[in-house]
């Protein structure tokens, strides 16, 4: 086991683009979309230990320990591994909650991993993905730490490379519930499954994104706003949305401009996430 107090970020993610291809019997959504992620992420502070007890702060008012991603996904881990361990596991939290990022089940990612180092584990990616699909539909790709497009309800991945662009992202004064947006009658469900190649070579859309800016005008009009500077829409169900620039300096320039009623922040899309990153220089430094 390997105690010393050790960082690991959380990024946060994009669907550059998102199609809803058919609605199954069990009421899910047959979907294609293209995951990115983004150089900006939470951080967790993590000390592993034998003590058999996970703790987190800061504590999250109304949420148990026990049910948050983070505890779960440690207690995932030492169950499917088989053994005593402990942590304590501290978060720095900047992702915007219910905004589209992923932020929540980054941080079961990150947890999964960077204990799965820790605790010498020595699970297999793909065991932890698949320890990771039990907590969440988003958890497996940042497991695996690649941009990757996903099909069926999202569990079907492959590896991606889309251009790696800057982005303003912005999150409207909203909290949008998924369920919500995929059981509105008005949402879009008939678009045409397409090639990977096809679906790059494209322009990118979000088929949620007309019954979200309809049902919330705060995200229509932030989704005005930034049209008229760059290239826009929502990620997932929102409430975040983007801009995409080619360079940095356009990015900021815009952010500059942002008008009193919105906040964002720029990024850079990245193919390797910056967990994947760390867990190779974590790994460098112990050899």
């Amino acid at each position: 086991m390997i105690t010393r107090t050790t960082q690991w970020p959380a990024p946060a993610k994009l669907n550059l683009f998102l199609y809803i291809t058919g609605r199954r019997a069990d009421g899910y959504h047959e979907l294609q979309t293209l995951f990115q992620f983004l150089d900006h992420s939470d951080t967790l502070t993590i000390t592993a230990n034998s003590s058999d007890h996970i703790t987190l702060s800061p504590a999250i008012a109304g949420v148990k320990t026990e049910d948050n991603l983070i505890y779960r996904a440690a207690d995932a881990l030492r169950q499917k591994a088989g053994i005593r361990a402990g942590a304590e596991i501290h978060i720095d939290k900047i992702l915007p909650m219910g905004g589209g990022l992923g932020g929540g089940s980054s941080d079961a990612a990150t947890t999964l991993v960077a204990l799965n180092y820790l605790w010498q584990t020595n699970l297999s990616t793909d065991e932890l993905a698949d320890l990771g699909l039990a907590l969440g539909a988003d958890v497996p790709v940042f497991v695996r730490g690649v941009s990757a497009f996903a099909e069926g309800v999202g569990e079907q991945l492959q590896p991606a490379k889309p251009q790696e662009k800057w982005y303003l992202v912005v999150k409207p004064e909203v909290n949008i519930a998924t369920v919500d947006i995929f059981t509105d009658p008005g949402l879009k469900r008939d678009s045409k499954k397409r090639s990977l190649n096809a679906l790059l070579a494209g322009v990118y859309e979000n088929d949620c994104e007309k019954i979200v800016r309809s049902l919330h005008p705060e995200v229509d009009k932030a989704l005005s706003w930034l049209l008229e500077y760059a290239p826009s829409r929502l990620t997932g169900t929102g409430a975040c949305v983007f801009a995409e620039f080619s360079t940095h300096e356009a990015a900021i320039a815009t952010l500059n401009k942002l008008p009193d009623w919105l906040q964002g922040f720029v990024a850079k899309g990245v193919n390797t996430s910056p967990l994947l990153t760390a867990l190779n220089a974590h790994s460098t430094d112990c050899q």
